[in-house]
């Protein structure tokens, strides 16, 4: 018997990285595949290979969402989340076929479905239908290089620091106007990963914080330890997510913390974080004004997230992916 793994997931973003740690730890073979496993002719492509290139009793495994037209073999497949489902700004007529038609069937005639949190879990029982027993929390964790240790970056300027990219659920536009509103020295910049779009920059002129911001453009994964540390406070009032990774690499580097009370974040987050309503401009202000104003705030929670983070680790993930391959 054996394992087929889709390695074509890795990459810096949350389900890459979670496929790294996968193929790090375990001995699996490759799966023969190329092209993208978002790609409309995936399921086809997934189909083929079970049928072709796997005999009896072997498994294919995938670290993210894909998952065959239909199946001749034993398939694991992770579901990090429904943001395509619940989102509609993150949905299409294409991803609404795919969820419905392939997806949901796919999770009734997987294995073992895996995901990363309880919000998560109990989201994609009450979405398939499927036996909450059968989805199972595997988590995530931490690489080691964030941590405490690592130099901060330093450009010059005390900065809040926001994770993110230009999607809608991210919620930037009321992160900024909260930023425009907060009472704190105008010397704090407000900083973002990834590149700026002609509507966070209209955005910033509105609120007059042009100024004030900057963004990153895309930051390598190895210079995000650094970015964290060197910050005053995460700023990650998201609307939706399936994990939030960057809650608890903040953590790890001891750096405090403000998320929301939605979809996973309160679970990650536990009592280590500053937790507003995201719809909230008043709240999420307010949070930046206090994070901004208390050293003995910021204190607490850095004390509370590494104890916060520690219940995170790689290794636990591996253990619990461990035990779900060893039922097969």
């Amino acid at each position: 018997m054996k394992i087929y793994f889709d390695g074509r997931w890795i990459g810096d973003h949350g389900i890459g990285r979670f496929a790294r740690v996968i193929q790090k730890n375990f001995s699996l073979e490759s799966i023969a595949l190329t092209g993208s496993p978002t790609s409309v002719l995936d399921p086809l492509r997934l189909l083929l290979f079970s049928l072709l290139k796997t005999a009896k009793g072997d498994c294919v495994f995938s670290p993210g969402f894909n998952a065959p037209l239909f199946f001749f073999r034993k398939f694991i497949f992770t579901v990090h989340d429904l943001n395509h489902v619940d989102r509609s700004e993150n949905s299409s007529l294409l991803k609404r076929l795919y969820y419905a038609l392939i997806l949901k069937r796919a999770c009734r005639k997987a294995f073992r479905i895996l995901t990363v949190s309880e919000f998560s879990r109990q989201r994609i029982s009450d979405w398939s239908g499927v036996d909450i027993g059968r989805i199972v929390n595997v988590g995530n964790g931490v690489d080691e290089n964030y941590n405490v240790d690592v130099a901060p970056y330093a450009p010059g300027y005390s900065y809040l620091l926001c994770v993110s990219n230009r999607k809608d659920h991210k919620n930037e536009p009321r992160i900024l106007e909260a930023f425009a509103l907060a009472e704190i020295d105008h010397a704090i910049r407000l900083v973002f990963t990834g590149r700026e779009n002609s509507a966070m920059l209209a955005l910033c002129d509105q609120f007059q914080v042009r100024q004030r911001v900057v963004f990153l453009g895309r930051v390598a994964e190895e210079d995000l330890p650094s970015l964290y540390r060197g910050a005053i406070a995460l700023v990650f009032p998201s609307l939706y997510e399936g994990f939030g990774l960057p809650l608890i690499e903040a953590m790890a580097c001891g750096t405090p913390v403000l998320t929301s009370t939605t979809t996973c974040l309160p679970e990650i987050a536990g009592d280590a974080a500053i937790l507003i309503d995201p719809m909230s401009v008043p709240q999420i202000t307010t949070g930046i004004s206090q994070l901004c104003a208390s050293p003995e705030l910021c204190a607490d929670l850095r004390i509370k997230g590494l104890e916060q983070v520690a219940k995170y680790s790689w290794n636990e993930t591996v253990h619990k992916i461990d035990q779900v391959l060893k039922l097969i």
